[in-house]
């Protein structure tokens, strides 16, 4: 039977979701609340809609088109009452210049794999494939799994880029249709992870292990974000649990923090709450690289926005990765 999920994005071309160039899909839904999450649409399982204040020409046309009358063009900008929208799109599919916009589009999982699969021939020369992420994949387990499924019955490779917070009932269950996993540690202490988070870490580690076990090639992902995982102590003790517990990672990857997803909270009306926070600096970046691998993880890599010794912005392989950052 083909299921339906919610998609926010496929996005085409990556090359840091894992091997080869990649088609990644972003699924609705998360069920942890990061303080620095890059992609708050993914949080909530439904879809929204949302209005670009800059895209907007003001003829109103969304206005008039919709059923519900839950739009209105004010002097402060479009309001949009939420109570009365029921995301049918109409607004979306009258607007000219792409304002008005649903975040999370319903597909089945046999549409999905059929336009997942126009890419096949970039997987092919490039030894790459599909990620599936998110929010996280496996909160919508079922449809992930079908997507999955289908993608391996066309020969393509599959990665689940997954926070590890799920049952292992779940987990096991997607571990056979996927052969890799890239898996986020993003702090050990287990007081901050549940505050940064909002969940404990307990099933996240149990996970890690689960995963371990299962053989799949793993790529460990963890965001650098200033006074909340930047610590030498969270870097270090991360290395060691990979290093004691995850033996077959193949790649431990530091993402630097950056503020790009600023104006992405606008769009519903919310302050980012590290839009002061200083990125990394370069030196800081290769220096918890280098704790890393002073505990034994010998590929150790870093990438994103940092700032120099003489405060200038520099990009290092920056790509945008919204479960991991």
């Amino acid at each position: 039977m083909t299921s339906t999920g919610i998609v926010t994005n496929i996005q085409r071309c990556s090359t840091e979701d894992g091997p080869g160039i990649r088609t990644t899909v972003f699924f609705k839904g998360c069920p942890m609340k990061c303080v620095w999450c890059h992609n708050i649409e993914t949080i909530d399982a439904d879809p929204v809609l949302v209005w670009y204040a800059v895209k907007c020409i003001g003829d109103q046309g969304c206005v008039r088109a919709c059923p519900e009358s839950a739009l209105e063009l004010t002097p402060d900008g479009m309001k949009i009452d939420h109570d009365k929208c029921q995301v049918c799109g109409t607004c979306e599919e009258v607007c000219p210049t792409g304002a008005m916009k649903v975040m999370g589009t319903h597909w089945t999982s046999d549409d999905l794999v059929e336009e997942l699969l126009r890419d096949k021939i970039f997987f092919t020369t490039s030894n790459g494939g599909v990620t599936l992420s998110g929010g996280e994949a496996t909160y919508q387990s079922e449809f992930a799994i079908e997507v999955a499924t289908g993608l391996q019955e066309h020969g393509i490779h599959v990665a689940l880029d997954t926070c590890g917070y799920c049952s292992e009932k779940v987990l096991r269950e997607l571990l056979e249709h996927v052969d890799m996993v890239l898996y986020d540690l993003k702090v050990m202490d287990p007081k901050k992870h549940e505050e940064f988070t909002g969940v404990p870490i307990d099933r996240v580690l149990t996970n890690a292990r689960i995963i371990a076990e299962s053989g799949k090639t793993i790529w460990i992902r963890t965001p650098i974000i200033p006074e909340h995982t930047d610590s030498e102590e969270n870097i270090r003790s991360i290395a060691k649990f990979i290093t004691t517990q995850m033996k077959n990672v193949e790649r431990y990857d530091l993402l630097a923090f950056n503020r790009m997803c600023t104006d992405k909270y606008k769009l519903f009306d919310l302050e980012y709450p590290l839009k002061d926070a200083d990125l990394i600096s370069k030196e800081t970046m290769e220096h918890l690289a280098k704790i890393a691998r002073e505990e034994g993880v010998s590929q150790v890599a870093w990438s994103g926005m940092t700032k120099n010794s003489k405060n200038r912005t520099t990009i290092e392989n920056l790509e945008e990765r919204p479960c991991a950052n």
